[in-house]
């Protein structure tokens, strides 16, 4: 079976979650290309009549067993991988929110190989995508201020 994302006529819509818990951001390892042994937030593709909320919620629970509560969008990446002919092979956008931690502990699929919970400032000794640091600041921001009294 031919992969529809493979060489899209359009971007695809994916979230992610950056998600907080007591001052950790959880971090997880694809194991699969294009992005294996990279650093990333856990997320996914959004289906066909699913809000964002839903997607993030859904995402989260079938690839990391967790519940979360997304807050706010921290911010959004493109991801966009070329061929050797600077074709498009794949294009996502990607909507992060900031969550907190509900309940449940990761447990790992076959897309990952490993799910770690870390200080945000440990990022910058990983390899991580692209504007993982930034987009982790901005959803410890977010959660920061929904948390001020």
């Amino acid at each position: 079976m031919v992969d529809p994302r493979s060489y899209p006529d359009r971007p695809y819509i994916a979230v992610s979650a950056a998600i907080i818990r007591d001052g950790k951001v959880l971090i997880v390892r694809r194991a699969r290309p294009p992005a294996e042994g990279i650093y990333t937030l856990p997320g996914g593709a959004v289906e066909t009549g699913e809000t964002l909320i839903d997607a993030v919620k859904r995402e989260i629970r079938e690839e990391m067993s967790l519940d979360i509560e997304p807050v706010a969008l921290a911010g959004h990446r493109e991801a966009i991988l070329r061929d050797k002919d600077g074709r498009a092979e794949r294009h996502f956008v990607i909507l992060c929110f900031a969550s907190r931690w509900l309940k449940g502990e990761p447990v790992l699929n076959e897309e990952l190989s490993e799910a770690i919970w870390l200080d945000p400032d440990a990022l910058a000794g990983l390899k991580t995508t692209e504007g993982l640091s930034e987009i982790v600041v901005a959803a410890v921001a977010r959660i920061n201020e929904t948390d001020a009294p």
